[in-house]
């Protein structure tokens, strides 16, 4: 079997959740035979089987012309849409309507809604990967609950054997607070954690890359004068650092704006940290009530639901429970039986 993996032109600078995803989905599915080829649109000679399939990563304005030419080509795909938002559904359904009247008018004037709804009615499975998620592709965008699959993202299972030594070596700190992501993007919430990070009486660790953007440089701004803070720049994925940091943690937070569920929360809790998460984007369905929940929104539950997590007693069952079902090599058995379902079609 030969399944293309396809993505937005700009996945590789930004080193985000679907970065890895395909990588390590690639790797997995290799392991049990699966050829796995990152799209080229370069290639000359590029010619896709009708017993071959396209992954698309992000449905969005970015892989909507990938997604209309695979279909005129008569190629089928499939897509993980990584689509959420924090409009309510009937909200988003609204919207589309207005749109599709006023474009009748304002021609080639299309929202990010139509786009994402157009790749998914084009492809020949839908894979979200939340219940959230799914919900509102059906009650926002209208596609057919049939057509779409709960698709988890994964986590490695390397992060279940991760030392804390290295980190508390270099650094002399542990059962401190972690936060693990980009800073700058308003989704990250960057500036309402460090907030509420500020003044802890146990240190905080962050692990971020800055970006050029107005929330960036308050970030940037705000951890010059967070004395209880330790800012590192960003690791990249594979250093050892970056894992042992998650071990030596006491507990990580990612109160964003939503996550679909997060990646670095998964890494987290596979070594060991309690986790605060947002409760937006489906992350329930990953650590249902093993975690606490902050408002991303409301700096003073942040702090408190961070508090409360540093004060409660270490518990495995979260770690346990992410080991059992959410590890790459688990996820990739699953996705190639939905290839295997769909080319049997």
């Amino acid at each position: 079997m030969k399944v293309y993996f396809a993505s937005y032109p700009s996945i590789f600078l930004n080193r985000g959740g679907p970065t890895y995803k395909i990588f390590h989905l690639k790797k997995a599915l290799e392991q049990l035979g699966v050829e796995v080829k990152l799209f080229d649109p370069w290639d000359e000679k590029l010619k896709i089987n009708r017993d071959e399939l396209v992954h698309i990563f992000n449905a969005s304005l970015a892989t909507y012309t990938l997604a209309c030419n695979l279909h005129d080509y008569g190629a089928r795909f499939v897509v993980n849409p990584i689509f959420f938002s924090n409009h309510r559904a009937t909200a988003i359904r609204r919207y589309l309507w207005l749109e599709k009247i006023a474009g009748k008018v304002l021609k080639r004037s299309s929202s990010d809604y139509f786009f994402t709804a157009r790749i998914c009615e084009l492809a020949a499975a839908v894979l979200p990967n939340t219940s959230e998620e799914a919900a509102l592709l059906e009650k926002g965008l209208g596609i057919a609950p049939e057509k779409m699959m709960i698709w988890p993202n994964g986590v490695e299972a390397r992060f279940h054997q991760a030392d804390p030594g290295l980190f508390r070596q270099k650094f002399g700190i542990s059962d401190f607070v972690l936060y693990v992501g980009h800073l700058g993007p308003v989704r990250k919430n960057g500036l309402n954690i460090l907030r509420a990070l500020q003044g802890l009486d146990v240190p905080a660790v962050v692990i971020a890359d800055i970006l050029n953007t107005p929330e960036g440089e308050q970030c940037r701004s705000l951890l010059k004068e967070s004395s209880n803070i330790l800012f590192i720049p960003w690791l990249d994925h594979d250093d050892p650092l970056l894992e042992s940091a998650y071990a030596a943690c006491r507990t990580f937070v990612l109160a964003t704006r939503y996550e679909t569920p997060g990646r670095a929360a998964l890494e987290a809790a596979l070594a060991g940290a309690g986790i605060v998460i947002t409760p937006y984007g489906g992350t329930r369905d990953y650590f249902q009530d093993m975690a606490l929940y902050a408002e991303p929104d409301d700096i003073r539950d942040i702090r408190r639901k961070v508090i409360l997590s540093l004060e409660s007693p270490k518990d495995n069952t979260l770690r346990e429970h992410i080991l059992a079902r959410f590890t790459w090599e688990i996820i990739a058995r699953d996705t190639l039986a939905i290839y295997k379902k769909l080319l049997d079609q």
